[in-house]
């Protein structure tokens, strides 16, 4: 039958091993993935040396890179925009801790504890107070500028993430090793910016250059960041007060 004989091609390729056109399609993504590699460093006891920090340290940086070209990346960045994303709350913790998303994007905030939760934010980046929820409940903020939010909540003082709005699709985070993979990067020029928790902004700024990615260049090599183990991890509540510590009897509520 005619429906039979156009089929053979086909079967006959996978059978030769040739690869069919989604694999290539796959294997083109992969070709356009720009990595990276972070290597920290910290001051030593004398605060004048500076040395290599065990590998165990090296994740949650992020490296994000804006087309100097802003309008090719337009149609990605949208895409990226309208992804669901959710931070959970959960065992009195964000999780994840950090969360990279294009400009535009909602972010919902499920609370999965069966307690009440706040999620508010006031400093760089977006600010809002989402307020008290209960158990079960969820809301979304829509992080509609580029900037670091560092989020927080009102009841536990323990918890805290960051949520880091960029300007462009192409961005990536580290893994416990150090390395960052940035995928579906096109050939051109790029703006590169990285952020790291525990870096202080006059040690980062330096980092920002411009970066030309290629066939032949699709490694940002080694990105050398200097950690401050000095910097506060204390907060103030959405009040600017010191949080209250719960009774130490009589209180059956987180």
């Amino acid at each position: 039958m005619p429906v039979t004989y156009k089929l053979r091609p086909v079967l006959l390729a996978f059978a030769l091993g040739i690869v069919p056109i989604f694999s290539v399609g796959i294997a083109s993504a992969q070709l356009n993935t720009v990595s990276a590699h972070i290597e920290m460093k910290k001051a030593a006891a004398s605060g004048t040396e500076k040395k290599a920090v065990a590998p165990a340290s090296l994740v949650e940086v992020v490296v994000w890179l804006r087309p100097l070209d802003r309008a090719s990346a337009e149609p990605a960045a949208a895409e990226q925009a309208r992804k669901r994303i959710q931070l959970v709350q959960k065992n009195k913790s964000f999780q994840p801790h950090l969360l990279v998303v294009a400009v535009g994007s909602s972010v919902e905030f499920p609370n999965r504890d069966p307690f009440f939760h706040n999620v508010f934010s006031l400093f760089d980046g977006k600010r809002f107070d989402l307020g008290l929820y209960e158990a079960g409940a969820s809301n979304s903020v829509r992080f509609d500028r580029v900037g670091v939010s560092f989020l927080f909540c009102n009841i536990h003082p323990e918890m805290s993430a960051v949520v880091v709005a960029v300007d462009t699709p192409f961005y990536g985070t580290s893994d416990h090793m150090g390395n960052i993979a940035i995928p579906n990067v096109p050939d051109g020029k790029y703006e590169m910016h990285v952020w790291y928790e525990r870096s202080l902004p006059e040690d980062l700024k330096p980092l920002t250059r411009i970066v030309a990615v290629s066939p032949a260049s699709r490694d940002l090599g080694t990105i050398s960041l200097s950690e401050n183990s000095s910097l506060a991890t204390g907060h103030k509540n959405k009040y600017g007060q010191d949080y209250t510590p719960p009774p130490t009897s009589g209180y059956s509520h987180p």
